[in-house]
């Protein structure tokens, strides 16, 4: 492009800094409707209404010991055994004075008594049981409603529903639950030197490591993955495309395509099917991310380089894919970290550099992946952050203290001895 043409260009597309580009994809992210799902499918998902328990838990007193039913205030020592009761069968006896049900953890109380004494507390002879010490009231036994009462909310809208939201759910037998969609992302390669991973390389080639990424990343995100392929560097194959994945998802991924070079088709396309609400991040990598949405659908232009481009998902689309399905969290943790070794900022722009972050005594110290090149994807393998370098022209000193967004677990080391 001459230098008039690229004048045009970035007055079209100011450069913005990370948190307004961020913001900007936020407010135009709402969250998706929600639907109805079994028990077992619900996992995962993000809840999408209040929750009120049907019944109490328990429902009926219930023993919490392996024991004797008993009346507190019985004064007997000695008690004729009437009857045993098993967890999950109701007693078929009344106990009355001078008289005790050998009873089962879980099980429900029989009618008439009012403690239930352990049985490492008694001793058992000819039918009768002897108590050893005396019994209170209420001993060992949890009253009806004493975890949920009938009607309390157990669960808010925005929960994300684990194993134990998934256990309670069950227990008080809701087995339809409501939770927000998970949004269907489209992704797009583009590209005349990209063939596919199973592909013979032909001269000038290389094979396509942005979509397959992209796509685990959606589904770790919690989206729904749809492949679009890859497309040569021609506009109306491009446009068809985007068209398709516009009628199929919620989002489209591009890669590829974003800057300013000739076969840059990118932007066009999505100034011709919606707005670009904009086009340059100062950010590295990832400066030429773009934005857009047309009608109701998002789309996000990220760069072609491979660690630019799952830099750019991380930071910017899968906050937008969390929106999307309702949660309350939206990013990653961001902790302060304590460089390891020093580190050069870009000149110019944030970067986000690739590291692994430890535990270590009381700090978390981080080590970068080495060259942070953004074609060099194992730059990013094993990285468990992402460090915010801010832009500045002096090296920062090995134990300089910087943020870092937590991709991963952090590993733990004791402190050495002093």
């Amino acid at each position: 492009m001459r230098p008039a043409e690229i004048a045009a260009y970035e007055e079209r597309y100011p450069l913005l800094d990370g948190e307004t580009a961020l913001q900007i994809i936020l407010a135009h992210t709402p969250v998706l409707a929600s639907e109805t799902v079994p028990l077992a499918a619900a996992a995962g998902r993000v809840l999408a209404t209040d929750l009120q328990a049907p019944l109490s838990l328990p429902p009926f007193p219930q023993a919490v010991v392996d024991g004797y039913a008993v009346i507190a205030a019985d004064p007997s020592p000695r008690r004729r055994l009437l009857a045993e009761v098993p967890a999950g069968h109701p007693g078929a006896v009344t106990v009355t004075p001078g008289t005790a049900v050998r009873i089962m953890t879980g099980a429900p109380l029989p009618p008439g008594a009012d403690a239930v004494v352990m049985v490492e507390h008694t001793s058992e002879e000819d039918g009768w049981v002897v108590l050893h010490r005396p019994v209170r009231p209420g001993d060992n036994i949890h009253p009806v409603g004493l975890d949920v009462q009938a009607g309390e909310t157990v669960l808010r809208r925005g929960t994300l529903l684990g194993a134990p939201e998934i256990g309670l759910l069950a227990t008080l037998g809701i087995t339809q639950v409501p939770v927000y969609r998970q949004p269907v992302v489209a992704v797009l390669s583009t590209g005349d030197e990209l063939v596919p991973a199973e592909a013979p390389l032909r001269p000038g080639a290389i094979r396509d490591s942005n979509q397959p990424a992209l796509l685990v990343a959606v589904r770790e995100a919690g989206g729904l993955p749809l492949a679009l392929g890859i497309a040569r560097d021609r506009a109306a194959e491009q446009e068809a495309l985007i068209r398709q994945g516009l009628e199929r998802a919620d989002v489209v991924l591009t890669s590829g395509g974003v800057s300013v070079g000739g076969r840059d088709f990118i932007k066009p396309i999505l100034e011709r099917l919606g707005r670009v609400h904009f086009g340059r991040v100062a950010i590295k990598p990832g400066k030429p991310l773009t934005f857009a949405t047309v009608g109701d659908r998002l789309v996000f232009g990220l760069p072609g380089n491979p660690v630019s481009s799952l830099v750019t998902f991380e930071v910017f689309v899968r906050p937008a894919l969390r929106r999307l399905q309702g949660f309350r969290h939206l990013h990653r943790p961001e902790v302060m970290v304590y460089l390891e070794h020093p580190v050069q900022p870009s000149r110019d722009r944030l970067e986000f550099q690739r590291a692994v972050v430890r535990w270590h005594g009381d700090r978390f110290l981080a080590r970068t992946t080495g060259l942070q090149a953004s074609s060099r994807l194992l730059s990013l393998v094993g990285a468990n952050a992402l460090l915010k370098i801010t832009a500045g022209p002096a090296v920062l000193p090995a134990g300089s203290a910087v943020p870092a967004l937590l991709l991963g677990p952090v590993e733990t080391f004791a402190a050495e001895p002093r």
